[in-house]
């Protein structure tokens, strides 16, 4: 059955009452003016001191008795036939206990799995690859999007072309409206492969027990993970368990079970012992996904007032033998036009697979187009940031840019001079969207014992976000604790179901159902109390670790003593994320403003400071909220000035797979970051949590790109923007 309900929705100076058509068992979503003690307050992080020691247990921890280590032989040749692999001399090796191969006859780029062994050590392990002999025909490769798009080139895959059909959408008639249009600007924009580099590398632990299989694996999809491997086994779900505590970061590129997860339970099936294969970083760099690369021919036109009348982008991207870069959701999305057409394209090359990574696609098309407006509102001789204004149609981002540009000082720094010997200073703007609403499915168990403990179980995993700290909270909210009363259970499949975590989805999808759990296990304790308190389950509340009448507070009875009554050991709950309402709004806006200074003898950029304005719904944890803007824009510092994969042309091999030779930010590259958020009550589920680290990295490298035309007045349109380029820039200024 079902109720309607009206709540208030929207955020400061703009709400409004909203009617929701909601399940029976369904907590009334949090609305607009709702008071709270537990969300919302600032909580350390419950695994901050585990972490700190070092006594939290990472994949990489995981040590069992008789364990093996695996290792991998992987392909030197960027395109290759595999005619034979002799694994007599490896298996011979003292201390090896299985060598197999991987069957594929076609390599596609160097370092592509071909063998792999376990043994009783590491370095035994790394002794036997090297001692596999393979028999290898090298083929034609190619390398570059370029070259990849000649009638002559090698093809990539023997079945299909190397450049895949284009993927087209237009509203509107572009080509008329840039005809007419009182101000034009064209120009291609580039971006560069960048890896992941997780913290933690790929890898899992694999153990057998008959014919279940355990696997300890760092992923962000513990139910994905187990799928694939119930597949690949032929073996009942039930029988695969993958166990995630901890993991060290993945971006993205840690889904399902990647080639390191399934060699690793193939290898402890064939040696009878558990088996540990955790990626070396150079193999994490070539194999184990990247953001592809981009080229953007992009081309807008304004009227005189400065409003945009055409947006078009035709774009090729490529991400190896995987998918490109797919940039055009800012090109639809962030501003309106009446007129645009966007065009994607695929080109396949010899070279790792691409993999999703934090926005796919948005930070190469936020980079492209906001440099693009910056480039257009100086033909039309319009303040950026007033362009950007005029061309805006979501309400939460023009409040966004007001308080932006008042806590970044915008229209003072305006004015500033610009230069101060070889240093130029310049400030950016760029905004941003997501759609970080999650999605329904996740199912949760709230478990209250008899000693006043309580107990969230739950099959999501946090891959480094506060995860815990979120869903403790939302439960303690509801049965009126302090977090620190809540112990949130994850990373296990033999917990109910949930989502992997990518696309900002972990606490809008999760805390939806732990609410529901926490609220049906609330409404059972009062079931419990109301004879103790001489009054109606519907008159209680639980609120500051009581359980009282709602109008006559002296009636009250401890959590604990209520939990002493449970007439089992525990008493239990279930919940459930139902399917997203309509809500405020489904979009998620954002910007940034951003102030760099660059170095015109030596073209080196260096960030000063960011403020970042966003909107993640309705705001848990504050201090993992700003944790998140943390890492969104240090990581778009990364993408913007550093980060790069390079491949040698001529032989088709990464050159700088190490982190002595791939350039990441450090911290002297970090500036002053200043996060602030627009909180927005959106009803789209019963939290209205939005998730908080895609939308963030999706504006950094664009702001950054734009402080550097204002700073040496010329743009540098291909990322990263190293010296190099900079100089070159300066050059053509």
């Amino acid at each position: 059955m079902a109720r309607t309900v009206t709540v208030r929705l929207g955020f400061t100076g703009d709400t409004s009452d909203v009617k929701l058509v909601i399940p029976d068992e369904e907590p009334t979503p949090w609305q607009w003016g709702d008071k709270f003690s537990v969300v919302g307050r600032a909580t350390p992080r419950v695994d901050g001191p585990l972490k700190a020691t070092g006594s939290a247990r990472y994949t990489y921890d995981i040590d069992l008795p008789a364990m093996l280590y695996g290792a991998i032989l992987r392909s030197p040749y960027p395109h290759a036939r595999v005619r034979a692999v002799d694994l007599s001399r490896a298996r011979a090796l003292p201390g090896v206990r299985a060598a197999i191969e991987r069957g594929e006859p076609i390599v596609r780029f160097a370092g592509q799995e071909v063998a792999a062994v376990a043994a009783v050590s590491p370095a035994i392990a790394n002794d036997a690859v090297a001692l596999i002999k393979v028999d290898y025909e090298p083929l034609p490769f190619v390398t570059s999007m370029e070259e990849a798009q000649k009638p002559s080139a090698p093809r990539v895959f023997s079945d299909r072309s190397n450049v895949a059909a284009p993927s087209v959408t237009e509203t509107g008639n572009v080509a008329s409206a840039l005809a007419q249009a009182a101000a034009t600007h064209e120009a291609i924009y580039t971006t560069a492969v960048q890896t992941h580099v997780s913290l933690e590398t790929h890898g899992a632990v694999a153990r057998w027990e008959g014919d279940e299989l355990t696997v300890w694996c760092s992923t962000q999809g513990i139910f994905t993970v187990r799928d694939d491997l119930a597949v690949l086994f032929n073996l009942p779900p039930d029988k695969v368990r993958v166990i995630t505590a901890y993991l060290g970061g993945g971006f993205g590129s840690k889904f399902g079970a990647g080639p390191e997860v399934v060699i690793a339970a193939q290898l402890a099936r064939a040696a009878g012992a558990p088996v540990k294969l955790m990626l070396p970083r150079s193999a994490e760099h070539l194999a184990t996904g990247n953001r592809p690369s981009s080229l953007q021919h992009v081309k807008l036109g304004a009227d005189r007032d400065g409003k945009l009348v055409a947006i078009e982008l035709v774009e090729q991207g490529s991400g190896g033998i995987g998918g490109g870069a797919g940039s055009a959701g800012p090109f639809r999305t962030l501003y309106r036009c009446a007129n645009v057409r966007t065009e994607e394209r695929d080109i396949y090359v010899n070279a790792g697979p691409s993999s999703p990574m934090r926005a796919p696609g948005w930070p190469q098309g936020c980079f492209a187009l906001e440099l693009a407006m910056d480039e257009l509102a100086r033909k039309l001789k319009l303040d950026r940031l007033e362009f950007r204004r005029r061309n805006n149609g979501n309400p939460v981002r023009a409040r966004e840019f007001d308080v932006g540009a008042k806590a970044f000082n915008w229209e003072e720094k305006s004015r500033a001079p610009r230069t101060a010997g070889t240093r130029r200073r310049g400030i950016g703007v760029a905004a941003a969207a997501w759609h970080a609403i999650g999605s329904a499915g996740p199912q949760a168990q709230a478990i209250a014992f008899r000693d006043g403990r309580v107990a969230i179980r739950i099959g999501t995993q946090d891959i480094g976000t506060g995860t815990r700290n979120i869903l403790a909270m939302v439960a303690a909210e509801e049965l009126g604790l302090s977090p620190s009363r809540v112990a949130a259970e994850i990373g296990d499949t033999r917990y109910l179901f949930s989502v992997p975590s990518g696309g900002s989805s972990t606490a809008p999808s999760n805390t939806p159902a732990v609410r529901q759990a926490a609220a049906h296990l609330r409404e059972k304790l009062f079931l419990i109390a109301a004879p103790m308190l001489g009054a109606e389950p519907g008159d209680l509340e639980a609120r500051d670790g009581m359980i009282r009448v709602r109008f006559e507070p002296a009636r009250a009875a401890s959590f604990v003593d209520v939990c002493r009554r449970i007439p089992a050991d525990s008493l239990a709950a279930q919940g459930e994320h139902v399917p997203n309402y309509a809500g405020f709004r489904h979009d998620q806006a954002g910007c940034q403003f951003v102030e760099v200074e660059v170095d015109v003898e030596t073209g080196i950029v260096a960030v000063l400071n960011v403020t970042a304005v966003h909107d993640a719904g309705r705001i848990v944890d504050p201090l993992t909220a700003r944790s998140q803007v943390n890492g969104g824009v240090l990581m778009g510092i990364g993408y913007a000035l550093f980060e790069e994969r390079r491949l040698d042309p001529a032989i088709g091999v990464m050159v700088n797979p190490t982190m002595d030779d791939y350039k990441l930010a450090g911290p002297l590259d970090t500036p002053e970051i200043n996060a602030l958020f627009i909180e927005v009550a959106n009803g789209v589920t019963n939290t209205g949590v939005l998730g908080l680290g895609e939308v963030v990295h999706v504006a950094t490298a664009a702001a950054i790109a734009c402080a550097v035309y204002d700073a040496i007045g010329a743009p540098v349109r291909s990322l990263p923007m190293t010296p190099d380029k900079v100089l070159a820039a300066i050059g053509r200024a």
